[in-house]
């Protein structure tokens, strides 16, 4: 065990606009052994995701920012090589958030044991982890949405953006998303099922949604704030709900962005409310029963994008603060021997 050597990858510098391959440094040293109440073990995926660029910015986070020189944050599932805890044993799976790196040590209760004959390993990362629990829980408990009800989503063709249309849909929505190209869009239309696509980097967005929603729109679901919102604004109807769940627009902004005019939330009487997916750890057995029950029943469908080998992390994830993944984006760091 000792001759195993654990891959790092690093923050070396605090970046200023857009990440740059510069600001991580890919480091090895020898693994860590567990204590009591410990587990070590393996990274089989790393999940990539756009609060990450929050936690390695300088400025104030809702989460503790990422020391230079520390190992950068990430949620993982991963496979348990030696166990002091009780509750596991060595060749578990577990979902975990062992960060970019490819073998860690945590503290038995961190860990959640998974069942690989439930769903693939890695979609604990994305539909029935995190990014799945945020478009549920924000969907459901802020946007409320109603039978007949229009709902927009940004960033719709991503991990969060794509569960929270379909989840609209199961609910009787209408639904409309946005996205930054048109194979996305054909994606959220032809494979997902929202009713109307619209791409923003080609297309007039003012016009596109008021013909798509004539009738208004109840649920804004906003991933990216910025200039969407702002257009959303000014075609909510009276009541409308808006779960704001991310702020992609922003993250590599050196300056805060002026604000969209919030005078239609007044007039409308609109709820907007900020969400934050630790804040419903509490759903969390409901929601992986409902969202596993729909994947089985085919009614919700699922995209990956797989990055091979840890030392790509930090391209990938540029790509990703960019719009360049097309789905959910994972790095397989080791073998999955779940996987024939």
């Amino acid at each position: 065990m000792s001759d195993l050597i654990n891959k790092q990858i690093l923050l070396k510098s605090r970046p200023v606009g857009e990440p740059k391959e510069s600001d991580f440094a890919l480091t090895e040293t020898p693994i860590s052994q567990p204590g009591e109440g410990e587990v070590l073990s393996r990274t089989i995926y790393l999940s990539l995701d756009p609060y990450m660029r929050g936690l390695i910015s300088a400025g104030e986070s809702y989460a503790a920012n990422v020391e230079l020189n520390s190992v950068i944050v990430g949620g993982t599932v991963s496979q348990v090589i030696q166990s002091n805890h009780p509750q596991f044993q060595a060749g578990d799976f577990v979902l975990s958030g062992n960060g970019w790196q490819t073998y860690a040590v945590a503290k038995g209760e961190t860990l959640r044991k998974l069942d690989p004959s439930q769903a693939p390993l890695s979609y604990s990362l994305g539909v029935l982890g995190m990014p799945g629990l945020t478009a549920y829980a924000a969907l459901l408990d802020i946007g409320q949405p109603k039978a007949g009800e229009t709902v927009v989503i940004s960033a719709a063709s991503g991990a969060v953006g794509a569960v929270a249309g379909q989840i609209a849909k199961i609910k009787g929505c209408r639904v409309i998303g946005i996205v930054g190209s048109d194979d996305k869009r054909d994606y959220i239309v032809k494979e997902l099922g929202f009713d109307v696509g619209i791409n923003r980097k080609t297309q007039e967005l003012d016009a596109v949604l008021k013909a798509a929603a004539p009738d208004g729109i109840d649920i804004y679901f906003d991933n990216t704030a910025g200039v969407i919102l702002e257009t959303v604004l000014q075609q909510i109807n009276l009541g409308a709900r808006i779960p704001l769940v991310g702020l992609i627009s922003e993250y590599n902004a050196i300056s805060l962005p002026h604000g969209p005019n919030l005078r239609p939330l007044l007039i409308k009487r609109a709820l907007i409310k900020g969400f934050l997916v630790s804040d419903y750890q509490h759903r969390t057995n409901e929601f992986v029963s409902d969202v596993a029950g729909w994947l089985k029943s085919g009614q919700l469908k699922y995209k990956e994008d797989v990055v091979v080998g840890l030392e790509n992390a930090p391209c990938a994830f540029i790509g990703l603060l960019r719009g360049e993944n097309f789905g959910k984006l994972v790095v397989k760091v080791s073998e999955d021997p779940t996987v024939v």
